[in-house]
């Protein structure tokens, strides 16, 4: 057997190009570029393959490009129902209160229930609103258990900026689905959460379970 490289493309008549140092081919077709260029060797070129994989998120422009404080100048619970459900993230409107997907979820399916009226306390809601609240609450419940079979939830209201409240003047109900083994490292040592679906997949796939 021979020791030389390129004896079998020899044998069949292909003709294998040399590395010249300096020279780089156009990366699509194999052809190069200049009148004298060639082929160079992957190995010394910058982005040679590695052990990392690659998270490609350009979905996160969206919050980069928003700012910190998006939406402050009004009460995003109470735009929210002024625009299309796809673009305010609703998932179902009733009578005195909705549901809509969290902007920032901790875990995908995150929901939010809030009244319509522009309200900052549980204790300020009517009897009404308290009783559709907690149905709302109750479905999203059933409905995010059918389409992601989570293990458990996390359901509350942080009343006030003090307590936690991201948005303390208008009162919403958190309803954070959970399975085993859903925390790690991130959240804890990056302040980063790893979310296997786009807002608007999980939008389209909670509103359809919703009204089916």
């Amino acid at each position: 057997m021979s020791d030389d490289p390129h004896a079998g493309s020899r044998d069949r008549d292909v003709a294998v190009p040399e590395p010249v140092e300096g020279r780089v081919s156009d990366g699509s077709t194999g052809a190069v570029s200049g009148e004298d260029a060639a082929l160079v060797d992957a190995a010394t070129l910058a982005g040679v393959p590695d052990e990392f994989q690659r998270l490609w998120t350009p979905h996160r422009m969206a919050y980069i490009q928003a700012g910190p404080e998006v939406l402050r100048k009004e009460c995003p619970f109470c735009e929210a129902p002024r625009k299309s459900d796809e673009d305010g993230l609703i998932v179902f409107r009733g009578r005195t209160a909705y549901a809509l997907l969290n902007l920032f979820p901790y875990n995908s399916g995150h929901l939010l229930v809030c009244p319509y009226r522009h309200i900052a306390t549980y204790d300020q809601a009517t009897d009404e609103e308290v009783a559709e609240i907690g149905t709302l609450t109750q479905q999203g419940m059933r409905v995010l258990r059918q389409i992601s079979r989570c293990d458990g939830f996390n359901i509350g209201m942080n009343q006030g900026h003090v307590a936690g409240a991201g948005v303390d003047e208008h009162l919403h109900q958190h309803i954070v689905p959970r399975w085993a083994a859903d925390a790690n490292f991130f959240p804890i040592i990056a302040k980063t959460k790893a979310l296997p679906q786009l807002l608007g997949d999980v939008r389209r796939a909670v509103s359809e379970a919703w009204h089916g």
